[in-house]
């Protein structure tokens, strides 16, 4: 039943305004800060999920696009266009009210560009990045696809850090706040800490109700026919090619979505969210919650971001979720996960990894 899928939707509301409520009667407040930033992380493993568990399609490569998106927003709001002002296109900006004028932490005058025209062009960005990588790409299948998308990884993580406009090492700080609304803004002061939580979920929410009422629609089909044998979907008129390109973009912009407010909500970015390790962080989120398992892939992505964010695996974190992933592959390539009271968007026949359409 079309109303019955959005129950999952429902309980995670619930529970997001209990933890809230709990964490305020308890004086715990400050754990709000690792759930919103594990709220904006699992952006990235919802839209790794749809390409993967449904379109069948292996990517080491969406640190960079989260990446992508975060540097975009963090490198125009930060840019100084003050010594510009006088030039037309500054002044065109000006005058339609898309340039900021602030003060940096020293104190000094600033004129950037707003960040809803900053967050516009990540997002477009990272869409039109996405597209051209995912033409010759989406082509590859099993593991060149896969190294395909780290090679894209790993471009992204080198040019981040040798880039002089890109902070290279030290990364980018002092990313203003980005105001949605007036009185509410992506803002990770402690006085904005509840009112984040609420933006970081709410951003969720929504992308999950996207992707769930996707896979139960029309283009769902086609991506679970394409998953299960991509040869018979493409003999039976399905356009294949168009459906894994769309797919693979819109997971590119959920990890775009993601670094972005993430970059807002800190204040800054560095090159460890474009690491090959954050990539394979995500796979083995999406591999733990199950392939083809919306619900299950954000609990696990909230579970063991929360976890590595509070720092409970140490200096063994990227071992951990190395580990996470080889016992996955190993011993349950459909995920932990797989509930279908849970999680109703699981294609019939299950969605594992085949050696055909992914890696």
């Amino acid at each position: 039943m079309p109303i019955r899928r959005h129950y999952p939707a429902l309980v995670m509301l619930v529970l997001v305004v209990a933890l809230q409520i709990v964490m305020a009667a308890t004086g715990t407040t400050y754990y709000m800060t690792q759930l919103t930033m594990s709220a904006y992380y699992s952006l990235v493993v919802t839209g790794l999920c749809l390409l993967m568990g449904y379109a069948g399609q292996a990517s080491l490569g969406h640190a960079g696009f989260f990446a992508i998106g975060g540097y975009t927003s963090a490198v125009l709001t930060t840019w100084n266009l003050l010594p510009h002002s006088a030039t037309a296109p500054v002044s065109i900006l000006d005058g339609l009210g898309l340039v900021c004028h602030r003060q940096d932490i020293y104190g000094a005058e600033i004129l950037s560009l707003s960040p809803w025209l900053s967050f516009l062009a990540a997002m477009s960005l990272t869409m039109a990045i996405a597209f051209a990588i995912g033409i010759p790409v989406i082509r590859l299948k099993g593991h060149y696809l896969a190294m395909a998308t780290l090679g894209f990884g790993l471009i992204v993580y080198r040019v981040v850090l040798g880039t002089r406009m890109f902070g290279q090492a030290d990364g980018i700080s002092s990313v203003p706040p980005f105001p949605l609304l007036p009185g509410i803004e992506v803002n990770g002061r402690p006085p904005f800490r509840v009112e984040n939580y609420y933006i970081a979920w709410g951003a969720v929410l929504v992308a999950m109700l996207i992707a769930t009422n996707l896979v139960h629609s029309r283009v769902g089909r086609a991506l679970r026919s394409i998953h299960e044998n991509e040869e018979a979907a493409n003999s039976l008129g399905v356009d294949t090619f168009r459906y894994k390109l769309c797919t693979f973009v819109l997971s590119a912009a959920l990890a775009a979505l993601g670094g972005a407010l993430l970059t807002h909500y800190n204040g800054s970015i560095g090159p460890s969210e474009a690491t090959v390790m954050k990539s394979v962080r995500y796979v083995a989120i999406v591999a733990v919650g199950g392939m083809a398992n919306l619900w299950g892939t954000l609990l696990m992505g909230v579970v063991l971001n929360f976890l590595s964010l509070r720092g409970v695996f140490g200096t063994y974190d990227d071992a951990v979720f190395g580990a996470i992933l080889i016992g996955m592959m190993l011993f349950a390539p459909e995920g932990l996960l797989r509930i279908r009271g849970i999680s109703s968007d699981a294609p019939p026949t299950g969605a594992r990894l085949r050696g055909g359409n992914a890696a």
